[in-house]
């Protein structure tokens, strides 16, 4: 009965996706669903910020099954004619199918409400839990979204990314919710203000920072580190108008 509830929330997602780009004649971000869920958001084996190790209810949402591209986000700068990404005069950079790189926080979130308006549907980037749960796949507790083996031992995380810049996207194989590059590849822009002390008052349910700080949170690894892959709960943050190369984002569409 579950899995007949998931196909038909895909099929769901790809209708009103195709009714979308019918619509506009432009080629959308796709869509996975992700279930509502409960699970240990935080680390003791980590930094001080990802302690303590807390319960989290996330609900339901539907998440980018890939990072933005150069692809998706052109017709972006077609249309509102911000400011392009200096990466996309960079050859190692501006292959269509690589996640655009070079976006601040708030081109990323002037992104999610250009979708909003031209989809009549609710685009936002996503919080620091539902990053986490969408990564965990339930694995409660685990270091990585595979668990606990150090990612030195797999041949993709020793020798990938060679080329100077990310990859394209979903060269590697999606996880159990069908999300690609969730954790490699670049880090994404999340929707929380960053606090290094949020999980100790941060609430049980759908929990999302709101109190202003000098930074912004992300999450997720990089092309550009020796490490290329970050645990599930390591945290990172930016200042929201900084813009890196190594940065980029994923849309989440808020459910009705």
């Amino acid at each position: 009965m579950e899995v007949q509830k998931r196909e038909e929330r895909i099929y769901e997602l790809e209708m009103t996706q195709s009714q979308a780009i019918n619509r506009i004649g432009c080629r959308l971000p796709s869509l996975v669903s992700v279930p509502a869920g409960e699970f240990m958001m935080g680390c003791d084996l980590g930094r001080d910020d990802e302690e303590p190790v807390h319960e989290v209810y996330v609900n339901a949402f539907d998440m980018g099954t890939y990072t933005v591209t150069n692809e998706e986000y052109q017709l972006f700068i077609a249309q509102t004619n911000r400011e392009a990404p200096e990466s996309f005069t960079d050859k190692n950079f501006n292959n269509l199918r690589q996640p655009v790189v070079g976006v601040s926080w708030e081109d990323a979130v002037a992104y999610c409400q250009w979708l909003s308006r031209l989809t009549n549907l609710v685009y936002r980037l996503p919080t620091e839990a539902e990053w986490e749960w969408a990564v965990r796949e339930n694995r409660q507790c685990k270091l990585y979204s595979w668990g606990d083996e150090d990612p030195s031992n797999f041949d993709l995380y020793r020798r990938g990314w060679q080329d100077g810049g990310p990859q394209a996207v979903g060269l590697q194989s999606p996880n159990v919710f069908g999300l690609y590059n969730l954790g490699d590849n670049v880090h994404e822009w999340c929707l929380d203000w960053y606090a290094p002390n949020y999980y100790q008052f941060s609430p049980f349910q759908n929990p999302m920072n709101k109190k202003p700080s000098s930074r912004r949170s992300s999450r997720g690894g990089s092309w550009r580190h020796h490490v290329k892959v970050s645990r599930c709960a390591a945290r990172s943050s930016l200042h929201p108008l900084f813009k890196y190369a190594d940065y980029g984002f994923r849309v989440v569409k808020v459910l009705s």
